[in-house]
């Protein structure tokens, strides 16, 4: 077994802050960090879904990376055998594991190989309908999902980010100035995906135009709103929502607040609490779901019908919907301010697709 390329941005001292870790795990092609100590000796390993566990219980970015660390993780030897690796790897189902030398020392990651751009068969349904209200005058005459973002359409990012992470095949769900987004994207040939579109009579909605889908549903099926710009790696989240037996996922992004003022609590006319420029926190429905066919069934075939109903009432019959935090770049391009706010972060966020 040999120890493979450099893995430097892979290490991370146990002391390192989890928004460090996170920005490592960005930044890294083979998504595991290492926790050593100073002579390098194995302490944990961090996997891209214990930070997301770590987001979900609330952790701060200034939390220790140990704090969600595996601490007994598959650690394999230089001197090993690829055999006994492999074997090792599927019994604990994982792709990624440490490599040691003789003294114990990390000097690699086995295998040096990534997933990402895996071909994916799931459906992907984008919401373009909408008629982007608030972003006017620059929707009297282009849908908000045509709007360009360094210079070329939102929608077009969207598909081609998606496409390069091996998902082919999309419905469009489209109504306000349908014939742009039509006459731009045609059956999506030119952009090596299949392209079909589900075309509304009347607005449906976030979640209503899920009842024109005629596809047969085989696979979990994402399900996006057209003015959500992310890094975000789809595919780990449709991983996710299988992995936790999930008939509905949704992405949630942390979201915080500092008062600018003391806050009181009260109860009638008595102060039980003052606490001095709070800060609150709470999960924002970040707009990318992904769903098993059976829940189509529960979307009415006529009528708005918003996803917050759909999700609402699968949970109220107990069935199991999956929150999957997202700690990437996320912007949900709804006012002027966030338009402005891509078209400045893009170049810097985002490398070509």
């Amino acid at each position: 077994m040999t120890s493979g390329g450099d893995i430097s941005g892979n290490l991370i001292a146990p002391e390192a802050p989890l928004l460090q870790a996170i920005e490592r795990m960005d930044a890294v092609r083979r998504k595991l960090l290492v926790i050593v100590d100073p002579d390098r000796r194995l302490l944990g390993t961090v996997s891209d879904g214990d930070i997301r566990r770590g987001l979900m219980r609330r952790l701060t970015m200034e939390a220790p990376v140990s704090s969600v660390m595996n601490t007994a993780p598959v650690a394999l030897r230089l001197d090993g055998s690829e055999q006994e690796a492999l074997v090792r790897l599927a019994e604990r189902g994982v792709s990624l594991a440490p490599v040691l030398d003789r003294n114990d020392r990390v000097v690699g990651l086995y295998p040096d190989a990534v997933s990402a751009g895996a071909h994916r068969d799931n459906l992907v349904v984008i919401m373009a309908g909408g008629r982007g209200v608030r972003l006017a005058p620059l929707t009297q005459t282009c849908p908000k999902p045509m709007l360009k973002v360094a210079g070329r359409p939102l929608l077009e990012t969207i598909i081609e980010r998606l496409q390069t992470q091996g998902f082919h095949r999309f419905r469009l769900a489209v109504n306000y100035l349908a014939e742009v987004i039509e006459d731009h994207f045609g059956d999506g040939s030119n952009m090596g995906v299949e392209i079909r579109y589900l075309r509304e009579d009347h607005p449906r909605g976030t979640a209503g135009a899920l009842s024109l889908v005629t596809d047969p549903i085989t696979a979990p099926m994402l399900v996006m709103n057209g003015d959500v710009l992310t890094r975000m790696a789809f595919g780990d989240m449709v991983d996710f929502h299988v992995e936790n037996r999930a008939v509905a996922s949704l992405c949630v992004r942390e979201h915080t607040f500092q008062a600018p003022h003391g806050v009181a609590e009260v109860d009638g006319v008595r102060m039980t609490a003052l606490r001095e420029k709070p800060t609150f926190r709470w999960l924002a429905n970040a707009g990318v779901y992904c769903l098993d066919g059976s829940v189509l069934s529960r979307v009415p075939a006529e009528g708005p019908f918003d996803m917050p109903e759909l999700l609402a009432s699968l949970a109220a019959d107990g069935e199991m919907v999956g929150a999957y935090p997202i700690h990437e770049y996320w912007l949900d391009i709804g006012r002027p301010p966030d338009f402005e706010s891509a078209q400045s972060d893009f170049n810097a966020v985002f490398s070509p697709a």
